[in-house]
């Protein structure tokens, strides 16, 4: 009669019901932009939960960005303007 070498260890064990009580989410739209969700989780392309904004997406951060960065380069160029300005009026 085959008898097995060495005890199964309690993680293995545990192991083949790990996934016993995983359950099938109920998949929902957006009511905002239709987009497929979850109930009860912020929409993550619109940022919209219950018809409240409450994250940035991706696109507004990258547009953010992009209009700081413009700031920044019209400020490092526009400081070497006005010091050219106020030696001249001088």
């Amino acid at each position: 009669m085959p008898v097995p070498k060495r005890k199964r260890s309690k993680a293995r064990r545990d192991k083949r019901f790990a996934n016993k009580g995983m359950k099938i989410h109920a998949i929902t739209g957006c009511p905002n932009c239709q987009s497929p969700l979850v109930p009860h989780v912020a929409c993550h392309s619109c940022g919209m939960y219950k018809g409240i904004k409450v994250l940035t997406t991706k696109n507004e951060r990258v547009m953010i960005r992009f209009a700081t960065r413009q700031l920044k380069r019209k400020k490092s160029a526009h400081p070497e303007k006005m010091s050219e300005s106020t030696n001249t009026q001088e």
